[in-house]
């Protein structure tokens, strides 16, 4: 249970971990400039390697936790509290390759503007959701989508 509190807090206090503030974008200022990419580049690395140390804590945690218990509903315990660490560390896994991807993003100089209708994100989504690939628009559009092919 701690460890999906964890994870909550990782990815919502992401800027706040990484020591920085919500981006201040001035007047006149052209959308994915240098410093909101510098910006969005230390936020993206910081997650990452914040998710790599979970995932590394969660690794010894099982090791230095794991007993053979007599008592059968001990074991059980203990086998249901590992395998929830260990889908938290497949989750993390996911994230880091989607982090891996937005970096490469980044390089290529797609970031920060809707994969489906091209138009710039926003600073504000990309804080609260770095990965982002779609503008709000398109996104709520896709889940409306979503919902409506599964019922």
């Amino acid at each position: 249970m701690a460890q999906e509190n964890n994870e909550k807090t990782s990815s919502l206090n992401v800027i706040s971990v990484a020591g920085l503030q919500p981006y201040k974008k001035k007047n006149n200022e052209t959308y994915m400039n240098k410093a909101q990419i510098s910006h969005f580049y230390k936020i993206l690395k910081t997650w990452k390697n914040q998710l790599k140390n979970e995932i590394n804590h969660t690794f010894f945690n099982i090791q230095e936790k794991a007993t053979n218990f007599p008592d059968p509903i001990d074991r059980a315990t203990q086998e249901e509290e590992f395998s929830l660490e260990l889908r938290n560390r497949d989750r993390s896994r996911k994230l880091i390759k989607k982090i891996e991807h937005t970096l490469l993003r980044i390089k290529n100089k797609d970031f920060g503007y809707c994969d489906s209708c091209g138009i710039e994100i926003g600073i504000r989504r990309l804080e609260a959701r770095p990965t982002a690939k779609l503008c709000i628009d398109c996104k709520t559009l896709a889940e409306i989508r979503k919902k409506q092919m599964t019922g």
